[in-house]
């Protein structure tokens, strides 16, 4: 892996007469030869340093979230260059072993990982898992040794025998509104799943979803998707960062983006943080535009 963003002495190089980047010669000129294999000779000590894979600890060094923050909620997405979120309906496809990498350092880092219930369906959730590479982490930080896994839900219509509420090591969490079915909220609570109430009728209202999840002191959000859901979340303006890795895959047909729903009245601006890159694969982290500046 490569950090191309924000330059770096790895990333930036310095040429032989302490500058960076190449000389510059006149419009219309032609450059001497000694000239030539100065600036040959400066690109060369301009390139990124060679691949090589990045440990657990530099990934979660890379994805800290803000220390002056008091809730972040950000999402990680993948998209191919045609902008298909998902091959066949599922992300892995179009995903690789770097990004699962990202994807599990994210998770590690995370105090709640936030997703809708089409996506749990979809892709056959199983419960977020303790990792000894972020023990010493998360105990510093007071964190649980997993992130939760709060499922966005308004009818509830979920299988309530499977590993996501058999065998959390953390309660899962169902994010509702007052007016979800009382018999599908009497079966997840039977189920050992509990309860988060964030909205008046049955839908959820985003805002308020992650007011909710804050009060319980899961101040480190992560929302994995789907599209609907992220949508929701970009809609209601809630959305921090966006951490979107850019697969080097075509697919062509009329897979979802990585967010639905109603289109905005005007588009939101983030602006990149850093971007890494492995394998063809480009690995960008996105703020929102009232953090830009900070």
């Amino acid at each position: 892996m490569r950090r191309l963003l924000p330059v770096t002495d790895q990333t930036s190089g310095r040429g032989p007469l302490g500058g960076t980047g190449s000389a510059r010669v006149p419009t219309g000129a032609s450059a001497p030869d000694d000239l030539s294999a100065q600036t040959q000779t400066q690109t060369q000590a301009a390139a990124p340093a060679p691949d090589r894979e990045w440990s657990l600890d530099e990934l979660a060094d890379a994805y800290a979230y803000p220390a002056d923050r008091d809730v972040w909620l950000r999402a990680n997405m993948v998209s191919t260059l045609d902008g298909a979120a998902q091959h066949d309906g599922r992300s892995q496809p179009i995903s690789s072993a770097a990004d699962m990498r990202v994807f599990g350092t994210l998770r590690g880092l995370a105090d709640v990982v936030v997703v809708g219930a089409e996506t749990v369906r979809q892709e056959g959730y199983r419960p977020a898992r303790a990792r000894e590479a972020f023990a010493a982490r998360r105990a510093a930080d007071g964190q649980a040794p997993a992130p939760a896994v709060a499922v966005v839900s308004a009818g509830l219509d979920l299988d309530f025998s499977s590993p996501l509420f058999t065998e959390p090591l953390v309660p899962t969490l169902l994010v509702t509104g007052a007016g979800a079915p009382a018999d599908r909220v009497a079966a997840a609570r039977a189920a050992g799943a509990e309860i988060v109430i964030a909205g008046d009728g049955a839908a959820v209202d985003p805002a308020r979803a992650v007011r909710a999840l804050a009060e319980r002191g899961l101040r480190r959000l992560l929302t994995e998707g789907g599209p609907r859901l992220l949508g929701q979340f970009v809609a209601a303006r809630v959305l921090d960062e966006l951490c979107l890795t850019v697969s080097p895959m075509l697919t062509a047909g009329d897979a979802q983006r990585i967010a639905g729903g109603p289109a905005l009245t005007v588009p939101e601006r983030f602006a990149l943080r850093s971007l890494l890159e492995e394998d063809g694969f480009l690995f960008a982290r996105y703020h929102q535009g009232r953090h830009s500046a900070e």
